[in-house]
């Protein structure tokens, strides 16, 4: 008898949270993180609220990757140490997007984004927009801890090459 034993290792590209005074959960070092779904799912997937959330931003990124979009940049209390994360908060890069191809949900900035909110569970910006309140794109202030003001980092996903945005495409062709 024959016994084969495997030693399997996964490498997260998410570094651990760490802590910012005066925040009131850890956070992502600053930075900007690659990570796949996969990853995110292993790091942020650990309950049912966050497991329904990552379904949501999983249906937003094969529809933006639809319209041709490359990249998503992937912020608020999902991707900190929060329990139970009210939503997420997502920007993505327009060069590329194909606009007749984008789904207008993600023109719908109305009620407070309510219409993206209760379709993928979070709100998406485009990340080259400025928002209001800072001046800065959302791709920058996704990165400034909104509490303190200190920098933290965020998760880049490339929709391109993430295999399981790959295998949403490819099924909806078939």
């Amino acid at each position: 008898m024959h016994f084969h034993t495997y030693n399997i290792i996964v490498v997260s590209m998410i570094p651990a949270f760490t802590s910012i005074s005066g925040s009131p959960w850890d956070v992502l070092p600053a930075g900007i993180h690659h990570a796949t779904f996969e990853e995110i799912e292993a790091v942020c997937g650990c309950n049912d609220r966050r497991r329904a959330l990552l379904a949501g931003l999983i249906d937003a990124a094969v529809a933006l990757a639809k319209a041709g979009c490359s990249t998503i940049y992937l912020d608020g209390s999902f991707v900190t140490a929060k329990p139970i994360p009210g939503d997420y908060d997502a920007c993505w890069v327009p060069d590329g997007v194909t606009e007749t191809l984008l789904d207008p949900v993600f023109k719908d900035f109305s009620n407070g984004r309510a219409a993206q909110k209760a379709r993928f569970g979070g709100e998406f910006f485009p990340s080259s927009t400025l928002e209001g309140g800072s001046g800065r794109t959302f791709l920058d202030f996704f990165q400034v801890e909104k509490h303190t003001g200190e920098k933290k980092g965020i998760i880049e996903i490339s929709l391109m090459t993430d295999a399981l945005v790959l295998r949403r495409l490819a099924h909806d062709i078939q």
